[in-house]
């Protein structure tokens, strides 16, 4: 069963293709010659470069200048390389740094790649170029161990201050079976506990002035308003917050190193976890890359269900969002109509998948089954229900008194600023930014569908709430034309690296026989290679970047998430403001913890 494509890759140091996407690697060759930005090319066709070390701020800072610039580090990360054997056209390393950055003018992606050698792993900081560096420069020192030169404050992130060894080495162990037995005892309990006390100076804060000291104020890790296990400490001068320094971590389990130990097939549920208000939404881009690594395409039936019901997933996080955001800012029985109706959508997504919220129902190369008999009653019923309730709601929640005079210009962000801290979705159209990927990079079909791209202008709490409540009436617009437009086929690609095979074939031969018993029973062998995803999730921009090695697993998964920049952007908006202010803030981001913390 094992593909061996790797051959397909051609040598770094060849020229780009002609499309006008690579356009950005033969500006770079011009700039500073093939030999400095060595092309590489992926399944996914990113334009992929690698550069020296030496030269990584010089390069990234004339992608940050060069005109229709790269204005969003959408994403940086890391991978061990040391277990990789498919590795043809690439430059030897034991370690790769990549930066995925993203420019809105051009409506494309560049990555680029450095090599690092497991001695010398360093590498200068870019938070001068790009502000959100800061949290994944931290992630990645966290993880892999990898020193970012000059960067601000160089700390643990996502595993406790205290954590031994960095967990996405290949090094460390995937399983709780190879550790030894866990304890705990009264003498590391004091010393964890007081290795999570905040300390002023460590951050660059001042305790007080010479008349008068600042109160610090922990928020959360549980309180209501944090919307999760979320701690953000607040230096306040009376109730102004002076600064902050938001703390995350809490939810962290280890996702991206699960998908190193689960097959393809079966990593799917752990996907519906990340955002776990978003369902089947985050099974999306994660079957959608692994199609395009193993060159699956899905059959016209499948793309339209798939669309459908992540829609419908749009909807109910959006109704949860928007009766926790009226309560958050005072209003109490908003939320139980909003909770009232996202029920009805509950139970149309239960009627078709079978559960709630976690269906995992996505398949690689199709879908968990077809669509039951009365699927259509069910949704028709639904979209005649909702577009009345949603009427009612903007008149009286949204045009209340109290609730515009809490939201209206606080928490306000224009659109350089946005993009400068890696804001996506909602959050960025509100301050009048016209990027929705169903529209600008249209995937599983989106661009046979008609509607809208909900806008404003202000970039306030409020516009961030009513453009989510315009996207869930353009959210049904799109059901409505699923379900007049449902076309007929079948509910899987006939292509044997599906999951699981078509069974009724397996008695045709004994080839497709043992192929569908190894897929089954091991999982299947992807093509060796890189692959990517973006899709519009519910809170913003969502992405899976997957490494194959021609295994039953995934060599490296990267999740970007949408709510881990949102929260990063926090200290920059809300100093000097007030504490109301913040919780409003915090409301109309519309995070989960799970899809930070990953």
């Amino acid at each position: 069963m094992t593909q061996d494509t790797d051959i397909q890759q051609p040598a770094a140091d060849a020229p780009p293709p002609a499309g006008i996407e690579y356009e950005i690697v033969r500006e770079l060759h011009e700039r500073f010659g093939a030999g400095i930005c060595r092309f590489q090319r992926t399944r996914d066709d990113v334009p992929t470069v690698w550069i020296p070390r030496e030269r990584l701020v010089e390069v990234l800072g004339f992608l940050r200048r060069v005109p229709r610039p790269y204005v969003m580090l959408y994403d940086l990360s890391a991978i061990d390389e040391q277990l990789r054997t498919y590795r043809r056209g690439q430059p030897p390393s034991d370690f790769t740094v990549f930066y995925h950055l993203l420019s809105i003018d051009r409506n494309s992606d560049v990555r680029v790649k450095v090599a690092l050698n497991s001695n010398d792993l360093n590498l200068p900081t870019v938070t001068g170029i790009w502000p959100n560096a800061n949290w994944y420069e931290r992630e990645v020192w966290d993880l892999f161990g990898i020193t970012f030169e000059g960067h601000p404050h160089l700390s643990r992130i996502l595993m406790p201050p205290n954590w031994q060894g960095h967990p996405l080495r290949k090094s460390y162990p995937a399983r709780a079976t190879e550790f030894d037995p866990f304890y705990l005892d009264a003498a590391k309990q004091d010393a964890e506990q007081e290795a999570l006390r905040f300390r002023p100076e460590d951050w660059g804060m001042k305790r007080g002035t010479e008349n008068e000291d600042y109160m610090f104020l922990n928020l959360g890790p549980n309180h209501p308003s944090a919307h999760g296990a979320f701690r953000i400490v607040l230096q306040l001068d009376g109730e102004e917050i002076v600064d902050c320094v938001p703390d995350i971590g809490y939810h962290h389990r280890g996702a991206e190193k699960m998908a190193e130990r689960q097959s393809w097939h079966s990593y799917i549920p752990y996907t519906d976890r990340i955002d776990y208000l978003g369902g089947v939404m985050n099974n999306l881009p994660y079957v959608l890359a692994v199609e395009r690594l193993a060159g699956i395409q899905v059959p016209a039936r499948v793309e339209v269900i798939r669309v459908m019901m992540a829609e419908f997933f749009r909807i109910t996080s959006h109704l949860l969002f928007l009766g926790t955001y009226v309560q958050d800012v005072g209003g109490m029985t908003p939320i139980f109509f909003m909770f009232t109706d996202r029920q009805k959508a509950y139970d149309v997504i239960e009627a078709i998948t079978g559960f709630r919220m976690h269906p995992a129902w996505y398949r690689i190369g199709g879908l968990a089954h077809d669509l039951p008999r009365g699927w259509d009653t069910k949704v028709r019923e639904f979209l005649d229900w909702m577009p009345k309730r949603l009427d009612e709601y903007e008149k009286a929640a949204f045009m209340n008194g109290i609730l515009r005079a809490r939201t209206i210009g606080v928490a306000q962000y224009n659109s350089k600023q946005a993009l400068e801290w890696g804001v996506t979705g909602p959050g960025l159209r509100a301050t009048g930014i016209d990027y929705d990927l169903r529209k600008q990079r249209p995937y599983s079909g989106y661009e046979n569908f008609e509607f809208d791209v909900p806008l404003a202008a202000n970039g306030d709490a409020y516009d961030r709430a009513m453009v989510r409540l315009e996207e869930i009436r353009q959210s049904l617009r799109i059901i409505r034309q699923c379900l007049e437009n449902m076309p007929e086929g079948p509910y899987k690609a006939d292509h044997p690296l599906t999951c699981p095979p078509p069974k009724e074939r397996t008695l045709k031969d004994i080839e497709t026989l043992i192929t569908h018993f190894l897929s089954v029973s091991w999982g299947p062998v992807m093509p060796a290679g890189e692959s990517s995803q973006m899709i519009e999730a519910t809170k913003g921009i969502n992405s899976y970047y997957i490494i194959s090695d021609a295994s039953t697993m995934s060599y490296r998964t990267r999740i970007r998430t949408p709510s881990f920049p949102h929260l990063q952007q926090i200290p920059s908006v809300i100093r000097g403001s007030m504490i109301p202010d913040l919780i409003a803030y915090l409301a109309s981001i519309d995070f989960v913890m799970a899809d930070v913390d990953r």
